[in-house]
């Protein structure tokens, strides 16, 4: 194997896997033999042209227009095409496009499910009338509490339930009784949340979390605010609005975004509001072979040292290459705040950084400039419960930037959140977050719901426990393998990368081309299909989706595969019907 990439599987699979697949096999290459009499049979009776539009299932010029769409809209359309492929046969449509994953974090939730149990004991307890229930009461609830467990052993989520209430009274120094009242008050969800930002315990568990997960020693976690959002969508809204509403970052604005990224990223910046000036800092570094190696150039990374950057934004690890930053790249960052840029505002979305053993954030290293960013979606598989969370250390430089601004911008802002607080001047940023994010006068309704708070704190303390560990683990497995199989079905190269979180992979077919059939294959392939191409033969022929990687900034012919959302030997699958349409290409241009 040439050092630098890899083609084939890294991992030996057991015996039983083996057997899976081989079964397996035996369907992929019934599909495959089917296909190819297809494409015979279109050789013998139709013109070139004729031959592209079947093997697409439309037209080349509607491919082109198709193409001009966000990434997420695009899907829309080859879901549809896939769909009317399976349509006349028994093929099963494979979407690996959208990255929802197909796995659930069973204990948390079963913890919840019991929790529930006992929060509607309590509500009886003070009242009971039929259907009704009063408001429970936070006097004795931790010694009711161990009561309910004893006289319920075998109910499911009880160990875990227990484990995690433990875990607050014992590691963090939890009130016992405020600490159970919060738990099965927020679970109820009878009460507005109070404080609005972060309910207190939910917030000093979070803390913990981000602590072990993303700060790794490199922060005080006391010294952290955190915002409870409703998923990191929500996060990325209210940070772009907030600082724009404070003066932080104005419109027009120069702004660098780390490509390729998550497509709203690029998209946001685009709008009115904004119309931030962009520029782009490329992961554009390939080994020796002309393998993509996702990572980015000193000279790309110096493009932050221009003082008239203002701000950053980033996915760690990427999306869609789905690698952690390096040292290096995070040193170099670090150290260009510390001397050329230290007003840098920088925004690091980190939703996929329990999937790389060891990962640290750009956050650790510059903790006064960066507003952190997690989702819990991906890692716990909640994408429908809408978590996730911004953290900003207290001494941060967007509350600097705020008190430097004009004195007339500051009587503005001054008479904008006036109703909140005798001293608006004093609003951290991170309040100013809070409100803004119901419009200031419904500030007072503000917070994420009391029950997303409460199952939030128990992923965290999930993630805390040997359980979570175990469980972390598994799933870094489990997409790595993945990643095997879907290399073995297509033959084709990827860097080997230990900062590879493997959510995701994006291969380059251009490159791939390039280096490893001839330049003027690659040359072919420009001049004769459309870069998206080879996403509406996978959709028409093989009922199979995938996003287009230039969507994300990156190269107009790679492709995402999302590693997440389907079965392990799907990928496998994806793999072979990636390489028999690299092989189509090959037969059309020897056949020119």
């Amino acid at each position: 194997m040439t050092p630098g990439f890899q083609t084939g599987p890294r991992v030996a699979r057991s015996d039983q896997l083996r057997r899976s697949r081989a079964v397996d096999c035996g369907r992929v290459v019934g599909v495959c033999a089917r296909r190819r009499a297809q494409r015979r049979e279109l050789r013998v009776t139709s013109t070139p042209k004729a031959r592209t539009s079947a093997r697409l299932g439309t037209s080349r010029k509607k491919v082109k227009r198709l193409s001009s769409l966000s990434p997420f809209e695009l899907k829309n359309a080859l879901l549809d095409l896939a769909s009317e492929s399976t349509r006349p046969s028994s093929e099963q449509l494979l979407n690996a496009g959208r990255g929802n994953p197909n796995w659930n974090a069973l204990g948390p939730r079963e913890a919840f499910l019991a929790l529930g149990h006992f929060a509607l004991e309590e509500s009886r307890r003070v009242w009971s009338m039929d259907d009704l229930g009063g408001m429970p009461e936070q006097t004795d609830a931790r010694l009711r509490f161990e009561r309910f467990c004893e006289a319920n052993p075998g109910l499911t989520g009880m160990r875990m339930l227990r484990a995690c209430v433990e875990y607050g009274i014992d590691r963090l120094g939890f009130d016992p009784d405020a600490w159970v009242h919060e738990l099965v008050d927020g679970y109820l969800g009878d009460n507005y949340p109070v404080p609005e930002r972060a309910l207190h315990h939910c917030e000093r568990v979070l803390r913990a979390f981000l602590a072990e997960e993303l700060y790794r020693g490199g922060v005080d976690p006391d010294t952290v605010d955190v915002f409870p959002t409703e998923g990191g969508t929500a996060a990325m809204c209210y940070l772009f609005d907030t600082l724009v509403t404070n003066r932080i970052l104005r419109r027009g604005d120069t702004v660098a975004i780390m490509t390729p990224i998550f497509t709203p990223y690029l998209e946001i910046p685009e709008l009115d509001r904004y119309a931030f000036e962009v520029v782009r800092v490329k992961a554009d570094m390939m080994t020796e072979e002309g393998v993509h190696m996702w990572r980015y150039p000193n000279e790309e990374v110096d493009k932050l040292a221009d003082p008239k950057v203002k701000a950053l934004m980033l996915v760690n690890p990427s999306n869609p290459p789905s690698m952690a930053m390096s040292d290096r790249v995070r040193e170099r960052i670090a150290e260009i705040v510390r001397t050329s840029n230290p007003g840098l505002v920088v925004i690091t979305d980190d939703v996929y950084s329990t999937f790389v053993p060891g990962f640290r954030s750009l956050a650790e290293v510059c903790p006064r400039n960066t507003a952190l960013v997690y989702s819990f979606s991906k890692h716990f598989g909640c994408t429908g419960w809408r978590l996730g969370v911004i953290a900003v250390p207290r001494d941060n430089v967007c509350d600097e930037k705020i008190r430097a601004l004009p004195a007339a911008e500051r009587r503005t802002l001054r008479r904008r959140y006036a109703t909140l607080t005798l001293e608006p001047e004093k609003l951290s940023f991170v309040d100013r977050l809070v409100a803004d994010s119901r419009q200031v006068a419904l500030n007072h309704t503000a917070g994420l719901s009391t029950p997303q708070q409460t199952q939030m704190t128990l992923f965290a303390l999930f993630d805390l426990l040997e359980e979570g560990r175990r469980y972390r683990q598994l799933l870094r497995d489990i997409v790595h393998r993945r990643l095997d199989l879907l290399m073995e079905g297509a033959g084709g190269h990827i860097s080997d990368d230990p900062g590879r979180a493997a959510y995701y992979v994006e291969l380059d077919i251009l490159a791939e081309a390039r280096a490893f059939d001839s330049p003027e294959f690659a040359d072919y392939l420009e001049a004769t299909y459309e870069p998206t191409d080879i996403l509406f033969r996978l959709a028409h022929q093989s009922s199979i989706v995938l996003l287009n990687g230039g969507g994300f900034d990156g190269p107009e012919w790679s492709v995402r595969v999302s590693l997440a959302n389907l079965h392990d030997l799907d990928y496998l699958k994806i793999g072979h019907h990636l390489h028999a349409i690299l092989e189509e290409y090959r037969r059309d241009y020897g056949n020119r």
